[in-house]
């Protein structure tokens, strides 16, 4: 399993690393999120010793089983859809949110952050291609939404999130990463006040290096590392 671990994430790394040199970047300006949902633990513990920091999980449980199992220097992202019930699970684990994109929800993590006296980072989920199936914002919300975020001072936006499409072609989806990237720099512009755009959270085992290309500052790469998903 190790060897297999070791040999997925030394292509995956290189593959980064490929990505950004064409892009005219640097590849420590990219981080790689091992996205370890319904993996056991020694899965992730193989990985960790490869030199992986960065853990990805959907599910709260799933995060809250882990959290207390791996090593404490491990960041934790939370990356699927997160109910406003399960939020006092997450902050003060999750190092990072990749999935805002309500009002009710961003209450409840300030709620949460309050009450833990500690200021909780987040990405802005956008809904790019305008999917039915799938959360976030969609790009006109975006802004707006953003400036609403400007209010709470114990949620700090650090960037942008967005699912593409699946598909089998990654160059299909360049011109979403491309509108998640100029959605960031406009918003940028505007200087809203607790609202950084330094984080593009954007790419998966099907298109990172397509997303890499664009701009994408985080890449989350689960059966590319670990192999197909097991469901229970």
């Amino acid at each position: 399993m190790e060897n297999y671990i070791a040999e997925n994430l030394k292509n995956v790394r290189a593959r980064i690393a490929a990505a950004a040199q064409r892009s005219g970047r640097d590849a420590s300006e990219i981080t790689l999120i091992a996205v370890s949902k319904t993996k056991p633990v020694p899965m992730l513990l193989s990985a960790y010793g490869l030199g992986e920091r960065s853990f990805g999980e959907n599910k709260v449980q799933e995060l809250c089983a882990k959290f207390p199992e791996l090593p404490a220097d491990i960041k934790w992202h939370m990356i699927g859809h997160l109910q406003t019930n399960k939020v006092r699970q997450v902050v003060g684990r999750a190092a990072l949110i990749h999935s805002l994109d309500n009002l009710r929800l961003a209450a409840a993590i300030q709620k949460e952050a309050e009450k833990q006296d500690t200021v909780c980072q987040v990405l802005l989920e956008v809904n790019v291609a305008g999917e039915e199936s799938k959360y976030g914002l969609s790009l006109d919300q975006a802004e707006p939404f953003a400036r609403e975020m400007s209010k709470f001072d114990r949620i700090r936006v650090c960037g942008l999130m967005t699912v593409a499409p699946f598909t089998e072609a990654p160059e299909k989806n360049r011109k979403y990463f491309r509108q998640i990237k100029q959605l960031a720099v406009d918003i940028r512009a505007k200087n809203i006040d607790n609202i950084g755009m330094e984080i593009l959270s954007m790419g998966m085992t099907g298109d990172y290096e397509v997303a890499i290309e664009e701009g994408a500052t985080m890449v989350r790469v689960g059966t590319g590392i670990f192999g197909e998903r097991v469901y229970h």
